[in-house]
């Protein structure tokens, strides 16, 4: 099956968020980048890395994993929510414009090198050293799990080194609050490197992008699946109206003659990431903090925008998803390449610990 035709490219798509892609990666990069399937994916996921993903796919050589393992750690009780994900996640990714020639797309689970990377690299960390992860703490609170931690869960450092490390990627882009896991990844590096006596593995660099996560419609946390406060690239045209009219903006703006607020303005926090035209949103800024400007009005700005930037995503996840033998054929024909990857480095992990005997 060839990629369905449409009136617009996939750099179309990549280019049409106003706000600049984080800088250039060097020339000679491995990327690895991904999603957990637990559900479809975002506004969010399109900012913080999507549309990234578009562009350096014409530049570098890069892997994009479909982490359902991962999506396993606290999600033992949904097995069926993982597995039904890993095709809406992957519709997303044909309907940005990754394109599967030019990006390797795979699925976690089906790489077994993965999880016997991470049983070798267990021994290289500890246990409170896990649980000082800044990250891991974090999620661990988020989650509620106090002490009743899942141990899949609590070393998923060692896992997302392993995830790293296989691919040989030296560039990893994340949000801010990941900075500590490629941190400890490139720790478990250096001490392989130093007990076996060479550098085979390679470290890896966090690379932000410019644009950080997205707060939900509600203006109260991070755009999340979990949270029920997102705009996902599928939504209807209804949909999206409905969430922009819900869209948080400033409270202490009861009349329209009022000054109002910009900052933690949602509305206005997403027309910076969209809209292209920066003049006229510049004089709307300027009218809204003097008075004299309706929220509805800032709210039909926004939801022009975002209905014609997700029109064409909407339309080309629609022709996908008519195909799903061949959204499975580009996933099974990913996760062969990568796996090609993946042997020959553990081939190379286990020869420099010995485990080489035939």
């Amino acid at each position: 099956m060839t990629l369905p035709t449409s009136t617009t490219t996939s750099t179309d798509i990549a280019t049409t968020a106003a706000t600049t892609a984080a800088a250039t990666p060097p020339a000679n990069s491995i990327i690895l980048t991904g999603d957990r399937p637990t559900g479809p994916l975002h506004l969010g996921h399109f900012v913080g890395s999507l549309r990234d993903r578009v562009a350096y796919q014409h530049q570098y050589r890069q892997f994009v994993m479909l982490a359902d393992s991962q999506a396993m750690t606290d999600n033992m009780d949904d097995l069926g929510k993982v597995h039904r994900n890993v095709v809406e996640v992957a519709l997303d990714y044909l309907a940005v414009g990754i394109d599967p020639a030019k990006t390797t797309v795979f699925i976690q689970s089906q790489i077994p090198e993965l999880t016997e990377l991470t049983f070798y690299y267990l021994n290289l960390v500890t246990v409170a050293r896990l649980e000082r992860n800044p990250t891991v703490k974090a999620e661990i609170v988020l989650r509620g799990f106090e002490r009743d931690i899942p141990a899949g869960f609590l070393t998923y450092p060692a896992s997302q080194a392993a995830d790293i490390t296989a691919f040989k990627a030296n560039m990893v882009p994340v949000g801010e609050d990941q900075i500590p896991m490629i941190e400890q990844c490139n720790e478990i590096v250096r001490k392989f490197n130093r007990i076996v006596g060479r550098d085979i593995l390679v470290e890896a660099k966090a690379f932000v992008p410019e644009v950080g996560r997205l707060p939900g419609i509600d203006g109260k946390a991070k755009m999340s699946k979990s949270l029920g406060n997102t705009i996902n690239l599928g939504a209807s045209p209804d949909e999206i109206r409905a969430a922009v009219r819900n869209v948080y903006t400033d409270p202490l703006h009861l009349k329209v003659s009022d000054p109002g607020h910009i900052e933690g303005n949602v509305a206005f926090t997403y027309l910076d990431a969209f809209d292209t035209d920066k003049d006229g949103l510049a004089e709307m800024k300027a009218h809204y903090q003097r008075g004299g400007l309706g929220d509805s009005i800032v709210k039909k700005r926004l939801e022009g925008i975002l209905q014609e930037m997700l029109a064409p995503i909407r339309t080309r996840r629609e022709e996908f998803a008519k195909d799903p033998a061949y959204v499975m054929q580009m996933l099974k024909e990913g996760t062969i390449k990568a796996r090609e990857v993946a042997a020959a480095t553990t081939d190379e992990v286990k020869k420099a610990l010995g485990l080489s005997y035939f």
